[in-house]
């Protein structure tokens, strides 16, 4: 990286930081990631030269995944696992949803895929709608001849729209009906220490470099997720991690999510990106009536089961929870299972969806 872009990086960065206290003198919610978000897709649209660092954001998800671990308390823990058929059901359900969501996509923009090799819309229209993994389901509708720019577009649509519109709704709902927080979901360690966080830290970094050596998806959050939660499963509890790196790891997250939205994002396909908000707002929409149901189901409060299923992104989604005290654990259980079922299952189903076309 140069030097051009090194500025372009930092006074990214202080953008965000300004915007992020605006949000905290506010007091809305997730200010820490929904200030940059922002901030940084309203310059960037603009025609602001922002930018985002990878490695920067690689940090923030490390940070984040190693503070989430801490809440895999072995009671919490059993909890999690005593609901597994919830979260079987929950899987079920995006599954389906992001294949209805599909469907309508194809059917929606049938003239405008009429150009493109038989199947490629079919591609498109398949991986923009699932729920979850959007880098990895860029790369699978490039592999069947989808139209890579349109998948990620719907993915960025319908990430930030969740990010902006679910944390307000939990506030509302914390403020109007006096959500409670779960003694039962809190963290282990709750008191950052030295030499415990340095500790923490290379434990987790060293989990991260596993998961990339081995070429998993979200290596840096999933890496430090996993190591923390048997760190905390086994009883050590070295330290938690400070708010304030919390929060500058959240910035620069916002930033990451921010950064998407170029000018150029907005001439993609206009049509397009309408039909991916409106399907983004109904599948929010059921997803809340679905989450509500679950709550019915197992005893839980409805915030953390709607937060569970919602169709946004694990690091966000649990975040927001963290944030809100409202049932980080079984939050971050439904979102990894659902995005390991995803990245594993979607795949597989497309190529059985496409064998079935052809012998029809």
């Amino acid at each position: 990286m140069n030097f051009h872009d090194l500025t372009r990086v930092a006074l990214t960065l202080l953008l965000a930081l300004v915007a992020a206290e605006l949000c905290v003198w506010l007091h809305t919610p997730i200010p820490w990631m929904l200030g940059p978000l922002l901030a940084t897709a309203l310059a960037s649209v603009l025609g602001a030269p922002t930018r985002s660092a990878h490695m920067l954001r690689n940090a923030g998800q490390w940070v984040i995944g190693a503070a989430l671990g801490l809440y895999f308390t072995p009671q919490v823990s059993a909890l999690v696992v005593s609901l597994w058929w919830a979260i079987v059901l929950a899987v079920l359900w995006a599954l389906v949803l992001g294949g209805l969501f599909g469907l309508w996509l194809q059917r929606q923009h049938a003239a405008d895929f009429a150009h493109l090799p038989p199947g490629a819309g079919r591609a498109t229209s398949y991986f923009a709608s699932a729920i979850g993994g959007a880098s990895e389901m860029t790369l699978l509708a490039e592999r069947h001849g989808g139209r890579t720019d349109l998948v990620a577009a719907a993915h960025s649509v319908r990430l930030v729209i969740v990010v902006m519109s679910v944390p307000f709704a939990m506030q509302w709902a914390q403020s109007h009906w006096g959500l409670q927080v779960d003694a039962r979901l809190l963290s282990g360690p709750r008191v950052a220490q030295w030499p415990g966080l340095f500790w923490l830290g290379l434990a987790t970094a060293a989990g991260a470099l596993v998961m990339r050596w081995l070429k998993r998806s979200n290596p840096w959050f999933m890496g430090a997720l996993l190591a923390s939660m048997c760190l905390t499963l086994s009883g050590v509890n070295w330290s938690a991690v400070p708010t304030d790196l919390s929060n500058a790891a959240q910035l620069v997250i916002g930033v990451s999510l921010g950064v998407r939205f170029q000018r150029e994002f907005l001439h993609t396909a206009p049509r397009w990106l309408v039909s991916a908000a409106i399907g983004s707002g109904v599948m929010m929409a059921l997803s809340v009536g679905f989450g509500g149901l679950l709550a019915w189901a197992t005893g839980l409060h409805p915030a953390t089961l709607i937060l569970g299923t919602s169709p946004g992104g694990i690091a966000e989604m649990a975040i927001t929870a963290k944030v809100l005290q409202l049932g980080v654990p079984v939050v971050t259980a439904f979102q990894v299972c659902r995005l390991v079922a995803v990245l594993m299952l979607v795949g597989p189903l497309f190529q059985w969806i496409n064998r079935r076309k052809k012998t029809a």
